[in-house]
C-alpha cells in the first residue's frame, strides 16, 4: 500500500481534530434520524396515502406495501441551461429502471438552475452565489416529505451541486449518489474563441463576430466544454466518490451515458437501510472526501469558486476546512492537468486522455489521495482508476487507463507541468485573499503599481473606453462581496485586463468580489476579507496608493505610511441600485445572514437562538 504524503496526513489530521466536536454532533444527529426501518412506515394512511396517489399501480402497490426501497429523485432540469437540458428524460429512465431493480423512484423536487454563463456581468449574477443556499433550503423541501430511502441528485453547473449536497448533507442518514450528464461535444476552440473577445474589447471585432463565436462554442445540449466552476464541480463529485466511476465526462445522450445512469440507480437501491451496503451520506463524506477534493483542485487547476463552495459543503457535514489547508495541499499537490483556461484543451480533450480514471490512479500511487476513502461504489478508490465503456454486446464495463494518452493535456503526478497546485493565500495590510497562478505567467508573479479604484467592473470598461489605462496599475474593484452586492463574477474584466496586459502593461485585479475557473492569466487577489463593506481594508485605499500583490512570498499590502493608514476614513458606497431590480430585493435577508468569504460565504453559519452556544 503506497504511503500517504506527509503532508496530506497533517493537514487531514488537523481538519479532523478542529473539526471533532462539530462532527460529533452532526453523526450523532443523522444516527438518531435513520430510525428503524422505512420513514414512510410512520406516516399517517392518510399523509401516506397522498404520497403514493399519482404513482402508477405497481408502484402504488409496492409503496403502500412499504417493504421496498423508494428512491427520491431532486432535480435542477430546465432547458434554458445546455447542461441541465438533458435531465429531461432522465425521472422516466429512472423510474423504468427502479421497477426492474425492484424499487421504487418519485421525483422528490425540482430546484432552481440558473446559468452563470448568461448572467454574466448582468444584475442577475448578483444573485448568483446565494443561488446555492436557495438549492440547499429547495433539497430539504423536497426531502422533508419522509418518503425515502435513498436519493439521486440531478445537477451539474456552479452553485447547483454545491447547493444539492449542502441540503443532501442535511439528510445525510440517506444514502445519495450525484448523477451527471456530461459535457456538449466540442465546438471552436477555445484560443480562437479567446482571440475573438479580445479583438470584440478592443473594438477590432463586431458584435455579429463575437455572437458567432460564442455560438460555435456553446453550441448544444451539455456542460460548457471550459474548465470552470461546473467541470470543477463534476471533478470533485467524482474524486469525492459521489458519481460512479468515469462518469464526469461522458457526453449526453450517448448509449454510455444512459447505461451509467442506469448504473446509478441500481447502486443506490442498493446503498438503502434495507439492503446490505448502507452507505449513509453523513458518514461516506468525511474528512478524507474533503482533502481528496481539495487535491483534485489543485491537480486540474479547478475553479476558485471552489474555496467558498467546498469549504460550505464541509461544513454541512460537521467538517472545518480553511484557506490554510488549501494552501498547505497546494505546495505539494503537482498541477496534472492543462485545460483552459490553463491551456487549450477542453474537458473532452482531458476525458479522451485518459481524464478522472487517470488522474486519480497517478494520484493514490503518489500518496497524495486517501485511497482508502468511502465512495458510492464501495471502500476505496481503486475502482475509480478504471474508465467505463460498452463491451460488444452492449454491457456495461470498465477497464483500468494506466497511461495518459495525451501528454500535452494530463501528465502522470511524477511527471506534472508544474511541481504544485498554483494556489496562495495572500495575507497583508489589505486582508487576506487568495490567487491562483497556475496560468499566470512567471515574470507577473510579482506585480507593485498604483491602485486605480472602482465600485463597479464596469467602470474598469469605461476607463479602458476613454483609453485612461494603457498603464501599469492596480485595478482595486470594491463593494462586491457577499454582504454587499451578493459576490458577483467579475468575468467583464478578463479581456480588457488581459489586452492591457498582452500589450506589456503590469496589471493586476485586488477584489472582494469573485472570478472562476474561467479566470485567465492576469494576476488576480480575489474574495479579500474583510469586504470593504464589513470595515475590511479595501475601503481605505485611494486611487493612487501604490499596492504590492506578491504570490511568491504570499502578500498584500498597500504601501501607505502606517499612521496615515490608520487614520483614513472607510470609503462607502452606494450600493442600492444593487439592492432592487431582477429580484434582488427579495435576497436581503440573505445579504443581512451571509458570513465571510474564507468561511465560505454561506448563511448557514447561524444558528437557531437555543443553540448559539454550540456556534
Amino acid at each position: 500500500m503506497t504511503t500517504l504524503h506527509p503532508v496530506v496526513a497533517d493537514v487531514t489530521a488537523r481538519i479532523a481534530g478542529r473539526s471533532r466536536a462539530r462532527r460529533d454532533a452532526y453523526l450523532a444527529r443523522i444516527d438518531a434520524a435513520r430510525g428503524d426501518g422505512p420513514h414512510r412506515r410512520q406516516l399517517s394512511c392518510g399523509n401516506l396515502a397522498h404520497g403514493f396517489a399519482a404513482c402508477g399501480a405497481d408502484d402504488k402497490a409496492a409503496l403502500r406495501a412499504g417493504a421496498v426501497p423508494n428512491l427520491g429523485i431532486v432535480t435542477a432540469y430546465n432547458d434554458m441551461l445546455s447542461a441541465h437540458q438533458p435531465y429531461e428524460h432522465y425521472p422516466e429512465l429512472i423510474r423504468r429502471v427502479a421497477r426492474e431493480a425492484g424499487v421504487t423512484a418519485q421525483v422528490a423536487g425540482g430546484v432552481p438552475a440558473m446559468c452563470d454563463g448568461v448572467t454574466q456581468g448582468r444584475a442577475g449574477m448578483e444573485l448568483s452565489l446565494f443561488s446555492r443556499e436557495v438549492i440547499a433550503m429547495a433539497t430539504a423541501v423536497a426531502l422533508s416529505h419522509d418518503m425515502f430511502d435513498a436519493a439521486l441528485f440531478l445537477g451539474i453547473c456552479d452553485k447547483i451541486v454545491p447547493g444539492l449536497m449542502i441540503g443532501a448533507l442535511s439528510f445525510g442518514h440517506l444514502p445519495a449518489v450525484f448523477v451527471p450528464a456530461g459535457p456538449m461535444p466540442s465546438g471552436i476552440s477555445n484560443d480562437a474563441k479567446t482571440a475573438v473577445r479580445q479583438r470584440y474589447a478592443e473594438g477590432k471585432a463586431t458584435r455579429a463576430e463575437l455572437l458567432e463565436a460564442e455560438a460555435a462554442s456553446y453550441h448544444s445540449p451539455g456542460t460548457c466544454t471550459f474548465y470552470g466552476t461546473a467541470n470543477s464541480n463534476q471533478m470533485l463529485m467524482e474524486i469525492m466518490g459521489l458519481h460512479l466511476p468515469g462518469a464526469s465526462f461522458v457526453n449526453p445522450n450517448t448509449p454510455l451515458r444512459d447505461a451509467l445512469t442506469e448504473a446509478a440507480v441500481r447502486r443506490a437501491a442498493a446503498l438503502t437501510a434495507q439492503g446490505d451496503e448502507y452507505t449513509p451520506l453523513g458518514r461516506m463524506f468525511d474528512e478524507r472526501s474533503v482533502v481528496n477534493g481539495v487535491v483534485g483542485l489543485h491537480a486540474t487547476g479547478g475553479s476558485t469558486n471552489h474555496l467558498l463552495h467546498l469549504v460550505a459543503m464541509a461544513a454541512a457535514a460537521g467538517i472545518v476546512l480553511t484557506l490554510e489547508d488549501f494552501d498547505a495541499l497546494s505546495g505539494v499537490v503537482p498541477l496534472m492537468a492543462r485545460v483552459y483556461p490553463n491551456g487549450s484543451a477542453d474537458v473532452n480533450h482531458f476525458h479522451q486522455a485518459g481524464g478522472m480514471p487517470f488522474l486519480i490512479g497517478s494520484l493514490v500511487d503518489a500518496g497524495l489521495l486517501h485511497g482508502d476513502a468511502h465512495t458510492v461504489w464501495g471502500k476505496g478508490l481503486d475502482a475509480y482508476r478504471r474508465m467505463p465503456a460498452l463491451d460488444g454486446a452492449g454491457k456495461l464495463t470498465w477497464n483500468e487507463v494506466t497511461a495518459s494518452g495525451n501528454l500535452d493535456v494530463l501528465r502522470p503526478a511524477t511527471e506534472p507541468f508544474r511541481a504544485d497546485g498554483g494556489l496562495r493565500v495572500l495575507k497583508g495590510n489589505l486582508g487576506r485573499a487568495v490567487i491562483k497562478v497556475s496560468s499566470v505567467p512567471g515574470d507577473r508573479l510579482v506585480i507593485e503599481a498604483p491602485a486605480v479604484i472602482f465600485h463597479h467592473q464596469d467602470e474598469v470598461k469605461a476607463a479602458f473606453d476613454r483609453g485612461e489605462l494603457d498603464r501599469d496599475f492596480v485595478a482595486v474593484v470594491r463593494f462586491q462581496g457577499p454582504k454587499a452586492i451578493g459576490m458577483p463574477e467579475l468575468h467583464k474584466l478578463t479581456p480588457v485586463l488581459g489586452v492591457l496586459q498582452a500589450r506589456g502593461r503590469r496589471v493586476a485585479l485586488v477584489t472582494d468580489g469573485r472570478m472562476s475557473g474561467a479566470s485567465g492569466k492576469v494576476p488576480a487577489a480575489i474574495h479579500v476579507t474583510p469586504e470593504a463593506i464589513d470595515a475590511g481594508p479595501l475601503g481605505k485605499l485611494r486611487d493612487g496608493d501604490i499596492i504590492k500583490l506578491d504570490a511568491i512570498a504570499g502578500t498584500l499590502e498597500a504601501r501607505v505610511d502606517a499612521a496615515e493608514w490608520a487614520a483614513r476614513p472607510q470609503a462607502h458606497a452606494d450600493l442600492s441600485a444593487s439592492h432592487v431590480g431582477m429580484g434582488r430585493e427579495l435576497f436581503a435577508p440573505l445579504r443581512n445572514a451571509v458570513g465571510s468569504a474564507d468561511a465560505g460565504a454561506t448563511i448557514f453559519a447561524r444558528h437557531d437562538r437555543h443553540h448559539a452556544a454550540d456556534a
